[in-house]
């Protein structure tokens, strides 16, 4: 049974299609996975009839309650007749669609690499199948009756929708929300030919960038709105720095382009009743975190010091994430006899063989875990201290959301959405209380280890300093209920001023 969908006040309820490559808890690579887990479910309890559709990865198909075939479809690029499953997401009831190819998307692990790592050779060909089925579901084709007001696109594995929906004469509203602009989905010219793409596509004017195909251009170019996931990251995507060569057609998009910040799941991500945790507190027990750092170091083989101060971090080991500058930092930080360290990821090998050398190098101060596991994430975030996120680059950003939410201040490059969510600690914002974390300014060791021991400088100071700073980002609201309404008010702008005539 769905659940009832409330009245939303300013805007007409919509049909809203979302489209995404990964969806929490089904399969996750990123933060993604966290906004098409959540995001449409609180557009329906604003008042909207949203669905999500994914690929029917098999984590996907074995988490999905109730899935059964509605429709059979004869696509473009598969031999075989591609099946559109119904069901429902777990723990939400969002409705979800999943796209049967079992030649595509049968693969067990990670949903874009094999296990060594490499993307999937046939990615082009996975995806462009996914984007047609995503059409058809959206025109109501089939038996599929259900018809999309909006597409909801994410990022380059989606990038095809929009132009393909641009062929047909009564389409619905197309949003594409950029995530990270550095995965383009890019390709050669032979695979264009292959996937039977429309020839007048293949032009400057459409989807051929630099003699490639571009998913995430088509995505761009052909929407009726574009945005980012922050709206510093929205700034920076326009200068040729942060805009891997598209930067002078987000400028072109004009008013078109934006950012919207993105949320986080208060019913998963909240202290005071996070299964996943030692002990439940909130701003005004934040004594009890304690016991937290104490379990998390338990569990991680940490001396069970109270008086240490524990830093973490949890994601993705690759260059963006700065884990780099973490590494560099660590003689400065394990100079200070009180400091302790946990990290959990996977991603370079390289990274990877670093930080495991680090844990061997420093035992008893560093604690290292390769790989994901979704409670320890849970539990790092509940018993340290500081997290340290001093990333490149960062569209968004959740895990700093999510350590304002659990007392845990976050140390940020200021960059993206870590600069739109964290307030740095000047005298002047500690004094007044609006202060939640430290910002550092250049993506470098040093001004890492320059925020890092500003943190442990307030760390030494009478304790009701540390937590005034780390009460007042657990008060801070980042739920998606704002995110929401902002993502409605752009359907409807979308419906109202749709791109005419379609490039191309």
């Amino acid at each position: 049974m769905l659940q009832p969908l409330a009245p939303a006040p300013d805007a007409d309820p919509l049909r809203v299609l979302f489209a995404s490559s990964e969806a929490h808890p089904l399969i996750k690579t990123g933060g993604l996975a966290d906004v098409a887990g959540s995001l449409p479910a609180a557009l329906r309890a604003q008042g909207h009839d949203a669905r999500l559709i994914l690929p029917a990865f098999p984590s996907a198909a074995r988490g999905v309650q109730g899935a059964v075939p509605i429709a059979e479809l004869r696509l473009t690029g598969s031999k075989e007749p591609v099946r559109i499953l119904s069901g429902h997401l777990p723990a939400n009831n969002l409705p979800l669609y999943l796209v049967d190819a079992p030649a595509y998307f049968h693969r067990e692990g990670n949903p874009y690499t094999d296990v060594t790592g490499r993307d999937w050779g046939d990615n082009a060909d996975r995806f462009a199948l996914f984007c047609r089925a995503v059409v058809e579901v959206a025109l109501g084709s089939g038996d599929t009756p259900w018809r999309a007001d909006v597409v909801h696109c994410n990022d380059w594995q989606t990038g095809l929708i929009p132009p393909l929906l641009a062929l047909q004469a009564h389409r619905p509203a197309t949003v594409f929300t950029i995530h990270n602009l550095a995965y383009q989905g890019l390709f050669d010219q032979l695979t264009y030919r292959r996937l039977k793409l429309p020839a007048q596509y293949w032009d400057p004017q459409g989807l051929e960038f630099h003699h490639l195909l571009s998913f995430i251009k088509g995505g761009i170019l052909f929407s009726d709105r574009v945005n980012t996931v922050s709206p510093t990251y929205a700034n920076e995507v326009r200068t040729p720095r942060f805009g891997y060569g598209l930067d002078g057609l987000l400028r072109h998009l004009g008013p078109r382009f934006g950012g919207i910040l993105n949320g986080i799941d208060y019913e998963v991500w909240d202290p005071a009743q996070d299964p996943l945790i030692a002990c439940h507190y909130d701003w005004e027990r934040f004594e009890l975190k304690a016991e937290n750092k104490r379990a998390l170091q338990e569990e991680m083989g940490l001396p069970q010091a109270p008086e240490a101060l524990l830093f973490g971090y949890i994601g993705r080991l690759v260059e963006q994430k700065g884990v780099d500058l973490i590494l560099k930092m660590l003689p400065e930080l394990l100079a200070v006899p009180e400091t302790q360290l946990v990290m959990q990821g996977a991603g370079d090998p390289d990274l990877e063989l670093a930080l495991e050398q680090a844990s061997a190098d420093y035992p008893g101060r560093v604690a290292v875990h390769v790989g994901y596991d979704e409670g320890r994430a849970h539990r790092i975030e509940a018993g340290s201290d500081c997290f340290l996120m001093p990333s490149r680059f960062e569209p968004c950003g959740l895990n700093q959301l999510y350590s304002l939410r659990y007392g845990t201040i976050p140390i940020v490059h200021r960059t993206g959405g870590l600069a739109d969510t964290v307030i740095d600690t000047t005298p002047e914002h500690l004094q007044s209380g609006v202060a939640t974390g430290f910002q550092f300014e250049h993506a470098d060791s040093a001004g890492l280890w320059y925020a890092t021991s500003q943190a442990i400088e307030l760390r030494r100071r009478p304790s009701a300093w540390w937590h005034r700073l780390a009460t007042a980002g657990m008060r801070q609201d980042f739920s998606w209920s704002a995110s929401a309404r902002h993502y409605s008010l752009l359907y409807q702008e979308a419906l109202r001023d749709p791109l005419r005539p379609p490039p191309g």
